[in-house]
């Protein structure tokens, strides 16, 4: 019998909620670029940037992106590691890996795709210098097995990096709220067709661990030195952890 897990605030069955992250995806891919530059003013660019400098990523790194939708820290991880380097754009839903691979193909960049699970990869143990979740840990069943896959695959010595919503600065609590539940849904609607997805990603964002919460979580799942930097008042957080 399947454990009750979360989708946005309700309870659901696991592999119910599977099917319904799939969906919300399956029904933004087309959009999901135009709606992230809405969303954040554009500053989710500059978040990204930072991620890629927190990687460490040089010539001839082995670099996996998981949950890597429509590709934009894949491209700058491939950058990064060069001709000689190996870089696998990964996710779990096939409309957003499309998205993700047409993209780099538009931009003339050859990455490695493969569809799979973030919480069981398909990919040998002490494999990649560096492993990138961004914007796609909230959205997984079992975080746990998720960042523990993520310990296995990493070398020693590696690191790993998780960018994603977490809790804002206290005083600007109230706005965001606003924001969120009222204007995303709302944006949702009007540019990708459907508000219930966004209002499922304002609901995830309030379910996901806090930043001392992940870090926790992270160091638990065999991750060591963990530390995190908060982004535009804490609406996005970076955590980094290292594999010995």
């Amino acid at each position: 019998m399947s454990e009750p897990t979360h989708f946005g605030f309700q309870t659901v069955a696991e592999p119910e909620k599977a099917r319904r992250v799939a969906g919300v995806f399956d029904s933004v891919a087309s959009r999901y670029d135009l709606m992230n530059d809405l969303m954040s003013l554009g500053l989710h660019r500059a978040w990204k940037r930072f991620a890629i400098e927190m990687c460490g990523v040089h010539a001839g790194h082995k670099v996996l992106d998981l949950a890597g939708g429509s590709g934009d820290l894949a491209r700058a991880l491939a950058t990064a590691a060069g001709a000689n380097g190996e870089v696998w754009l990964t996710d779990i839903n096939g409309s957003m890996l499309s998205v993700g691979r047409d993209r780099m193909l538009d931009h003339g960049c050859m990455l490695l795709v493969a569809q799979c699970n973030a919480e069981r990869l398909p990919f040998p143990n002490a494999y990649f210098d560096c492993v990138t979740v961004g914007f796609g840990l909230r959205n997984m069943t079992h975080k746990d097995r998720a960042l523990a896959e993520m310990v296995r695959v990493l070398r020693p010595g590696g690191r790993g990096i998780v960018l994603e919503f977490s809790k804002i600065w206290k005083p600007l609590e109230r706005a965001y709220d606003a924001y969120s539940f009222r204007v995303l849904p709302w944006l949702g609607h009007k540019i990708a067709g459907d508000a219930a997805a966004y209002q499922y990603l304002a609901e995830s964002i309030r379910m996901h661990p806090d930043q001392d919460a992940l870090k926790q979580l992270m160091r638990q799942c065999g991750f060591e030195d963990v530390e995190y930097w908060n982004l535009s008042a804490g609406v996005v957080v970076l955590h980094r952890g290292f594999k010995y």
